[in-house]
Parts: structure tokens; C-alpha cells; sequence
């Protein structure tokens, strides 16, 4: 049995409410008679109980002590002003007054309805609502238990009104053996206001709830004693059982002993609730601030180990570069990377002996080359986004309002999360709820032909097509990354390459690649505008131009063309002018062009106006253009993962189709699609005008937090972010500095999206998502602000330890470099794609910045160690090695039999360290 009751408490102090629940649980605990009964009652496990049935009647299967532990964690969600909901606090504050005029003693507890301090039939000039005379005190008698007693139940409360003295007894023995006359008597003691109710503090009785049927009488008014039944045999045997009643005599001088000692164990009670939530604050209070020093520890001790070994690492470097000294090496060594591509800074590090084949990533990372997958598996097991620590740290700690507030809210993933109110009242209409027997069969993979006659028509009326689009011209997969991927295999053979100005969408690299082994080639958008630009990020055929001719002297093979509109991140809205300039381009160098129209009803201002390519009276290559959009952006819905292509090449849809196969949309997803498609009243009067304007006033917040910030960002109308320009907080404008803030931000539990995850060139620049609930957006930006002003701390602290000279200046400006080189190689990776050991580099076009380097100078490709000499660095190196694990913990995977000092990585290190 006590197992059982420990099991209890576990699973009700764990048990999750619903809102509709907690209204009702308010609605009935906030109420007069209930609060009258816990303020004066001394143990409150039998009211709770009675919630709990109640409750229970209501549909709503919950216990006496999980009504009592969800209104204690209420109180003090009230008391800190945390609850979630303006209906909780209008419900917490009537009981609050409720529980006050309890207090006050003109009512007693009586569950369904309160019983007055007045007497019912009162004489002469008395007047109802007057208190009572001085001579009248509140008696409160209990009931002797019978054998049948208690058979039935726990004994009653008896509550008497008026005086009481010792001829009460007599009259009760006279009242008991009058016969005919006790009729005249109870009305005698009617007029004299001696009025008798008895009431029972455990139970609903039919006398206690009043006002339901009219069944019940109620106590305030009732003229003699009641009894259950309230028949006039019941009331005989009562008047019966009187004699063996025992009578508490409280006193004799009026009603003041009795109120001052209510009011003084109510004051007592008040005290001691009072008390007990601000110990629970407290406590609470003490275990966030121990595990917020236990997270910034931990973080100290991970940053140190960091610190030491890339410190190891950047040495490793320097001397290896310096030992070869070829033009080759030099430029890789010092070039610009972005972390989490196929690039090193350190290719050196890997054996060039065949057998030995590692693949390894460096920092907190370390993962090895698994000899049951392939290369191409390893490749695909290893392959890390720049976003994936930040990723995994997120989905390891969401935030909650309710059990996790202290969690991390997500501003980076493009969700639209205002509009599924409006969407789950849709989705649950009884039209929704259709099954046949063709949708859990293998359909046609290019999608059924309903949901594809639904979607030419739906694009022929949203894209003002000038002719009605044909369904044979339309494939639905199961998002526009399967749309991406399979479209990339059917354009392009491995190898080849496609254009796509940067920044762009950072998962079309995977899309394109994963599967597929195609490239992408960016195309440069810059910042600053540059030329005859008019404004940052501009597309123009000048710049198509110039990268594709850079990337044929490379030697790529460029098939297609990607464009995004509109554009994500930067949520351009290019001009039917622009679009058709690319199209002609495209058609002048023979390449298709993927037109990504996936955010194209969620351009929320009405200055701004989209023209789909659809809506063009004549493509300049109808059979090289192929437009895609779906579900995911527009109407809210990226978990349904249904996305489509419209092309007029008949081959190309042919070609999807033996995809589609491995990209199918469920059968029953498709018949709800199709019904959403064709609900045209519902989209144009309903859904699509508020989600516009919701889009609208997101947007406007998050654009006034950041003027507020003095955050320069690009002012579009056109998708769920803003592209914000933080350079600024950067010590130096290079890629390792923009992470490091990055860093810095889920640090503070907000996570964003930086520049790097798109390619961008410019560093500093952030993706911020405003398409969330409002109480999230703005705790999101109070986290983006403390983070910025952590920084401008730390920033303040750097340049009054510069101002101060000397030692200290030359070994703060180490440390600085430390964490630099730290951020710079943390997120590099080793590749292997081969036996022999082939490293893919990218290139990236950045923005000319100034590398900070204090011991490279770079001059045409050339790097020259200028501030420490080679054998200062290896003895530093030969010290570092004798005091660290690190080359244990890190050393690569040998062949048995295979002398690690035979290495060539480590030939010429070791033996220089050893003279």
C-alpha cells in the first residue's frame, strides 16, 4: 500500500494539464463556497477530493492531490507573475477575493452555499444583514456516533445561531414528548430565532447544494433542524436523537471570543501560506542559480580544453608550413575557410601511405573512418553542418514555458507558427476524415491525379498563369528537397555543377549533393554595392556572367541554375524585369533553371508584389524551366512534407516519376492536400488574409527590437526572417569571429541561423525567424540583447587591458589569438575520398578583409613567419607535448604492425624535436 500511494504522488506531481482543464479546476477552486470552506476548515484533503469528483463529473479524470498540487504551483505562478493566460489571473485574483471575504467571518463553509451569521425568523426591529444582538455567540454542536452512524458516514456538524443556555435542553426534551404540539413549538422557536442547521463538512449533501434542484433547503433559511430525507419521520426521529447530541460551549458573552480566535487562526493560516511559497520561491530560485553554475563551469572547463589543444594545433601548423614552404601549402594554410565544409587547414596532418586511410574531425569531435561503410557512407555519416552543434544542443533542451522555461527558443529554423489555430480547425472538419481504399495503395508516384488536377489549378489561379497549367505537367513529392535532389540527379551526371547566387538556403548543398554528387557554384552577392548595384545583395546577369566564366576556367561542368523568390535569406522579391533577364541568360548558355517559389503568398505588404514565372506570357525556354513551391511555407504545414514541380518537358517528368517512388506523399496526405487546394473560400477569405496580417505584425516587432538595438538589417516583406547585419559586434571581420558570436548567442539559449550556414561573403550577417508566438519573440530578443551587451563587456574589458601596456597587453592579445586560431579550426574536418588520401578544397569568395594573423603576412599567395622563429616554436611545441595527452587522445588509426614515427606528417617534427 505505500508503494502504491509513493507511485501516486510521483505520477501526480507529473501529470501535464491542459488549459481547458485548469479553467475548470480554477472555475470551481475560486468559488465563494469552496474558498469559505478551505479558509476555515483545518484539513483540506476532503475539499480537494470533492474538486476532483466534480471534476471527474466534467469529464476531467484527475485526483484530490493533483487538484492540489497544480493550484499550489498556480499560487506561485500568480505570486511571480508567470501565468500564461489573462483568464488565469482573473480567476486567481476572484479567488483571492472570495478567500478575503471569508476571512472577514460573515460566512461559514458549506459546500454549495454559505450559511449566514442572521437568524432566520428574527423579532421586533431587527433588520436582515444586521449583526446579531450582544447576547447571541455561534454554538457549534457535534453528533454522538450511533452503531448506525457510523455505518453511514463520519458525524455531522451541527451550526447553531442565537443564544444558548440551559433551558435549551428542557425545551428540547419538551420539543420531543409534546406529540401533537411539536408542529406550534418548531414554529414558536422560528419566531424566536433560535434556528438550527445542520450541515455535513465532508460530504455534498442534498441540504448543502442549494440552487441546483431545488431539492436541497437551504441552511441560511431553514426554520428547524434538517436531516437527509427532510421527511416529516425523519424529522421526528431527529428531534429524537437530540438528547444524545453533545454541546461544545464556546461562550457566553457574545459572538467576539468565537470571531477573534476565527480571525486569528485565519491570520495564522495566511501567515504560513504566505511563508511556505516564499521557501518554495526561494528553493526554486537557489536550484537555477546551482545549475546555471554547474552549465558556465562546465563551459570553462570545455573552453580551456579547447583552448589547449587547438593551441597545440596551430603551432602543429606553422612549423609544418614553414618545413615545406611551397606556394601550394602556403595558400592553404592562410586561406579563408567556412568551418564544416570538406576543407582543412591542416592537410598536412594525414599520412600519405595508402594503408593508413583516417578520417577524422578535430575539436570536440572525434570520428573515425568505419570500415563497414563505404567511402560514400562515411562521407555522408561525417558530414556536419556548421548549424548541427547548435542543432543538437536545441532539440536536447527545447524550450517550454511551462516544464522548461529556461530553454533554448529557437530563431533559426523557417517555421511559420502563427497560424495553427486557423489550421487545426480546418484539418478537423469531417470532410478531412475521408479514407478509400486507393489512398493506402501504391499510387501513381508522380501523385494522384486528384491532388495533381488540384495543384494546376491552384497555381493557374495564385501565379495569374495567361492559360489554364495542365496536370500532366505536375510531380508532388515529399518536400522541395526531394524535388531538389531528384531534379539535380535527373539534370545533372556526378561531378557537374550548378549555379546559385550566395547567400542562399544552406540545405540545398545536401539536396543537390548528397544523392547526386552534383556541385554548386556561387555566385558572389555582396554587402556593399558594388558597380551599378542599387542596393546590397543584388543579382545581376553581369555577375551570372563572371561566375560562370570563373567557373569553366575550373574546369566544372555548369548544367543549371537555381533562383529563389522569393529569396531566402535575404527576402528579395525580384521583378518580372529581373526574372526574365536570368531566364535569357540561362537560355543563351543552354542551362535549365530551378525556379524556387516556395515563400510565394507570404509577401505580407501590399506595396510588394509577386509575379511567379508561371505568370510570364512566354518563358524564353519553356523546356528548361521548371518552377517548384509547396505547402511547407505558405500554409504553415512543414511537418506535411508535400512539394511540387510544374515543367512543360514531358522526359523530366517521365524521369521524376521513376523517383518518385523513393519521395512518395502518403496517400490520405494527398486527398488533405487536395481539399485544402480546393477550399478557395476558406483560403481567400480566411486563411490567407490573417496569416498575411499576423505575418505583417511579426514582422513589424521584430524590425522595431532591432531599431531599438541599433541593428542595421535589410527592410523586405517576403518570407518568416530578417537578414541582420552584426558585424559590427565582431572584433575582426572573418568567418572564426562571426561563429564565436554565434556561439555566443546559444550560449544565452537563443539560437539563430549565421551567414556561414548560407555561404554568405560577407561575415557578421544572422538569419533572425519572427515567425513565432509573440511572448517567445521577446524573450528571444531580451536573450539577443544580453548576449550583445556580454559582448560590448567583454569589448570594454579588451580595450582598458590594452590602454594598460606592457606584460599584461602582449599576453591579453595571445589569448585573443588563442581563441581565434581555436574558432578557426574547430569546425574544419579531415576527408578521406580515396586510398590515397585526396582532399577536396573549396573556395570561397569573401569580401576583401584583413587577416589578423600577428605571425603571417600574406603577399601573393606567399606566407612568410615574420614574429617567431622556427626553433622557438618547436620548443615551445616539445614543452607542450610533455605536459598534454593530446597527440594520445587524437593520434590517427594505424595498420597493425604500422610505426606511428614512420608517419610522414610526423617525420620532420620529430626529428627536430629530438636534437
Amino acid at each position: 500500500m505505500h508503494l502504491i500511494h509513493v507511485y501516486g504522488k510521483k505520477y501526480e506531481r507529473g501529470s501535464n494539464w491542459s488549459e481547458p482543464e485548469v479553467l475548470e479546476l480554477l472555475q470551481i477552486w475560486s468559488d465563494v463556497p469552496v474558498q469559505t470552506e478551505l479558509v476555515t476548515c483545518l484539513r483540506n484533503q476532503h475539499v480537494f477530493n470533492r474538486i476532483a469528483s466534480t471534476l471527474r463529473q466534467k469529464g476531467i479524470n484527475r485526483t484530490g492531490d493533483q487538484c492540489r498540487e497544480k493550484i499550489k504551483k498556480l499560487k506561485l505562478e500568480y505570486k511571480q507573475k508567470t501565468l500564461r493566460s489573462a483568464r488565469y489571473y482573473e480567476l486567481m485574483e476572484r479567488a483571492q477575493s472570495n478567500r478575503s471575504a471569508a476571512t472577514s467571518g460573515s460566512t461559514l463553509p458549506l459546500w454549495g452555499g454559505t450559511v449566514t451569521n442572521q437568524v432566520t425568523g428574527m423579532q421586533g426591529s431587527e433588520a436582515p444583514g444586521h449583526p446579531p444582538r450582544a447576547g447571541e455567540i455561534l454554538e457549534i454542536k457535534t453528533e454522538v456516533m450511533s452503531s448506525d452512524d457510523e455505518a453511514v458516514g463520519p458525524p455531522e456538524m451541527l451550526y447553531e445561531f442565537g443564544p444558548v443556555d440551559e433551558d435549551d435542553e428542557a425545551g428540547a426534551a419538551e420539543h420531543k414528548h409534546t406529540g401533537p404540539g411539536a408542529e406550534e413549538n418548531a414554529e414558536m422557536d422560528g419566531e424566536q430565532g433560535n434556528a438550527h442547521v445542520v450541515c455535513s463538512p465532508s460530504d455534498c449533501s442534498d441540504q448543502n447544494m442549494t440552487g441546483s434542484s431545488g431539492a436541497g433547503v437551504s441552511p441560511a433559511t431553514a426554520p428547524i433542524v434538517m436531516r437527509d430525507g427532510g421527511s416529516h419521520g425523519d424529522q421526528e426521529g431527529a428531534s429524537g436523537s437530540f438528547h444524545q447530541r453533545k454541546r461544545r460551549r464556546v461562550g457566553r458573552g457574545g459572538d467576539g471570543v468565537l470571531s477573534n480566535a476565527l480571525a486569528g487562526y485565519l491570520s495564522w493560516q495566511q501567515t504560513a501560506e504566505e511563508r511556505f511559497l516564499a521557501l518554495e520561491e526561494a528553493r526554486m530560485r537557489q536550484e537555477a542559480q546551482a545549475e546555471e553554475r554547474r552549465e558556465q563551469q562546465e563551459e570553462r572547463r570545455a573552453k580551456q580544453e579547447r583552448d589547449h589543444e587547438f593551441r597545440l594545433m596551430s603551432m602543429l601548423t606553422k612549423v609544418l608550413s614553414s618545413s615545406h614552404g611551397t606556394e601550394e601549402q602556403s595558400v592553404s594554410t592562410s586561406r579563408e575557410t567556412i568551418p564544416g565544409t570538406s576543407q582543412t587547414l591542416f592537410p598536412y596532418l594525414l599520412p600519405n601511405s595508402a594503408k593508413a586511410v583516417p578520417s577524422m574531425l578535430w575539436g570536440d569531435q572525434t570520428a573515425q573512418y568505419n570500415p563497414y561503410l563505404s567511402r560514400r557512407g562515411n562521407s555522408m555519416r561525417l558530414k556536419q553542418g556548421i548549424l548541427q552543434e547548435g542543432y543538437n544542443q536545441y532539440h536536447a533542451n527545447k524550450h517550454d514555458e511551462n516544464s522548461n522555461p529556461h530553454g533554448i527558443i529557437n530563431l533559426g529554423t523557417s517555421e511559420n507558427k502563427l497560424c495553427f489555430d486557423l489550421l487545426r480547425k480546418r484539418l478537423m472538419r469531417p470532410d478531412m476524415l475521408h479514407v478509400e481504399p486507393a489512398f493506402l495503395q501504391y499510387p501513381d508516384w508522380k501523385g494522384h491525379s486528384f491532388l495533381r488536377e488540384e495543384v494546376a489549378k491552384f497555381l493557374s489561379d495564385f501565379c495569374s498563369s495567361p492559360k489554364p497549367l495542365k496536370p500532366e505537367n505536375v510531380c508532388v513529392m515529399n518536400g522541395c528537397g526531394s524535388l531538389f535532389s531528384a531534379l539535380a540527379a535527373s539534370l545533372c551526371d556526378p561531378e557537374d555543377a550548378i549555379l546559385i547566387p550566395s547567400p542562399f538556403y544552406g540545405v540545398i548543398t545536401e539536396d543537390v549533393g548528397l544523392y547526386s554528387s552534383v556541385k554548386l557554384h556561387h555566385v558572389p552577392l555582396y554587402s556593399q554595392p558594388t558597380g551599378r548595384d542599387v542596393r546590397p545583395f543584388q543579382l545581376t546577369v553581369e555577375k551570372l556572367e563572371n561566375s560562370l566564366k570563373e567557373a569553366k576556367k575550373e574546369g566544372l561542368n555548369i548544367k543549371a541554375l537555381i533562383l529563389l523568390n522569393p529569396h531566402n535569406p535575404l527576402g528579395e522579391v525580384y521583378s518580372s524585369e529581373e526574372m526574365i533577364a536570368f531566364l535569357q541568360f540561362a537560355k543563351m548558355h543552354k542551362l535549365h533553371v530551378i525556379v524556387d517559389e516556395i515563400y510565394m503568398l507570404s509577401v505580407f505588404n501590399e506595396t510588394d508584389t509577386f509575379r511567379s514565372v508561371l505568370s510570364l506570357e512566354g518563358l524564353p525556354d519553356p523546356q528548361r524551366t521548371h518552377i517548384m513551391w509547396g505547402v511547407s511555407k505558405d500554409f504553415a504545414m512543414a511537418g506535411m512534407r508535400v512539394g511540387t514541380v510544374y515543367s512543360e518537358n514531358r522526359d523530366l517528368v517521365q524521369a521524376l516519376d521513376q523517383l518518385g517512388c523513393f519521395h512518395g506523399v502518403p496517400g490520405p496526405t494527398q486527398y488533405q492536400m487536395a481539399q485544402l487546394l480546393r477550399d478557395r473560400g476558406w483560403l481567400n477569405s480566411e486563411f490567407l488574409p490573417e496569416n498575411r496580417r499576423r505575418l505583417k505584425e511579426a514582422h513589424s516587432f521584430m524590425t522595431e527590437e532591432l531599431k531599438k538595438l541599433d541593428i542595421p538589417f535589410l527592410h523586405r516583406s517576403a518570407g518568416f526572417f530578417i537578414w541582420a547585419d552584426l558585424s559590427k559586434y565582431l572584433n575582426e571581420k572573418t568567418f572564426a569571429e562571426e561563429l564565436c558570436l554565434w556561439r555566443c548567442f546559444l550560449k544565452h539559449k537563443v539560437l539563430l541561423s549565421c551567414g556561414q550556414a548560407f555561404s554568405c561573403a560577407s561575415p557578421g550577417w544572422f538569419r533572425i525567424i519572427f515567425t513565432d508566438q509573440l511572448h517567445k519573440l521577446k524573450l528571444g530578443v531580451q536573450r539577443i540583447k544580453n548576449a550583445l551587451e556580454e559582448l560590448q563587456g567583454s569589448s570594454v574589458l579588451e580595450t582598458q587591458r590594452t590602454a594598460s601596456g606592457g606584460q599584461d597587453d602582449s599576453r591579453g592579445t595571445a589569448r585573443r589569438e588563442d581563441t581565434k586560431t581555436v574558432d578557426e579550426c574547430k569546425d574544419q574536418t579531415l576527408k578521406t575520398s580515396s586510398a590515397q588520401t585526396k582532399l577536396d578544397t573549396i573556395h570561397i569568395k569573401t569580401e576583401p578583409v584583413s587577416l589578423a594573423d600577428e605571425n603571417f603576412a600574406v603577399i601573393n599567395g606567399q606566407s612568410d613567419i615574420r614574429s617567431e622563429s622556427l626553433d622557438s616554436l618547436i620548443g615551445t611545441l616539445r614543452q607542450q607535448i610533455h605536459t598534454s595527452d593530446w597527440l594520445e587522445k587524437h593520434k590517427p588509426e594505424l595498420a597493425a604492425g604500422q610505426d606511428p614515427t614512420q608517419l610522414d606528417v610526423f617525420t620532420d617534427l620529430l626529428g627536430k624535436a629530438r636534437k
